[in-house]
């Protein structure tokens, strides 16, 4: 019994060979609307070792949750900085809009009792 090794490198593979040249749909998974993603996409937080809040490290697409934590893992903690990984799907983040930041924060404006604007300190506290 004779074996034939042949190395192939990216590209090399003769077309007839290289598989995938016709597509095929399974019927039980519904095709793709334009622009959809199959996955959907996971925004990252990360702890380090040295703070105590999570922190906004990027975005991935994954199949689930499990998959997100694996792949964030992977990508964003490669050198072991990190000690918890947080996960949420990007459909279930609310954001206020910049544009009307003024209109949100308006009704702290008129609580000055919030600011230690008006306190006399006495004067053995000088490191404030």
């Amino acid at each position: 019994m004779k074996i034939q090794i042949r190395k192939f490198y990216y590209g090399d593979i003769p077309e007839e060979n290289a598989g995938g040249n016709e597509l095929k749909i399974a019927s039980s998974i519904p095709p793709l609307e334009a622009g959809e993603a199959s996955w959907p996409l996971w925004e990252i937080f990360i702890r380090s070792k040295q703070g105590l809040d999570h922190k906004h490290v990027g975005s991935l697409h994954a199949a689930d949750a499990a998959m997100a934590i694996e792949n964030a893992r992977d990508v964003y903690t490669r050198r072991q900085e990190g000690v918890s990984i947080w996960v949420v799907e990007s459909k279930y983040i609310t954001a206020s809009n910049p544009e009307e930041a003024g209109e949100l924060y308006e009704p702290a404006a008129d609580k000055i009792y919030r600011h230690p604007t008006f306190y006399s300190l006495p004067d053995a506290v000088n490191h404030m």
